[in-house]
């Protein structure tokens, strides 16, 4: 995943400013993919500069008004190109894996806490992710666009299940340790 194209995507679905692409990436993407507010700026000037996107126009001009972007042609060709190309899938990176290997060598000091931790952390973002769910994908929501976003709504609820089960696990397991 990269972020011009993940950018792309979003301001193909509404045109808006970065303060909105950070707060939309939070709630509509935050599950598979997250950005800073500073990595979104720098895209967007390098994907304006590429001719990919534009600053709208304001209908009224205001000292210290948010610049909102659009998609060009250019852009949207960029986007659709990379859809359609395969790419093999990316192995998983987590610290807390690499934590939990490094802790069998040099021992488990504050592990255990820590796992407890990212479990209350996990079990919350299910929460709102099946929140959202609940909220913006009801039966009567159907359409070919609405399927494919809870279908990537769906992963995230689908990994965070998969997180609060194996940390619970993982728990039990220091419970068991001598």
């Amino acid at each position: 995943m990269s972020l011009p194209h993940a950018i792309l995507t979003a301001l193909l679905e509404k045109p808006s400013s970065g303060l909105e692409l950070t707060r939309r990436f939070d709630k509509s993407i935050g599950y598979f993919w997250s950005a800073t507010h500073q990595q979104i700026y720098r895209e967007l000037g390098k994907l304006e500069a590429e001719g990919q996107i534009r600053a709208l126009t304001p209908e009224q001009p205001a000292r210290g008004q948010k610049k909102s972007y659009e998609v060009l042609p250019a852009g949207r060709a960029e986007l659709a190109r990379w859809t359609a190309s395969a790419q093999d899938p990316k192995p998983p990176r987590d610290t807390m894996l690499l934590r939990l290997r490094a802790a069998a060598v040099v021992g488990t000091d504050g592990v255990e806490a820590d796992l407890r931790r990212h479990l209350d952390l996990h079990r919350r973002q299910l929460a709102e992710y099946e929140e959202i769910e609940k909220h913006d994908f009801p039966p009567d929501r159907d359409s070919p666009q609405d399927r494919l976003r809870h279908l990537v709504l769906r992963a995230g609820i689908d990994l965070e299940t998969f997180w609060t089960q194996w940390l619970t696990h993982a728990i039990e397991e220091f419970a068991e340790l001598p």
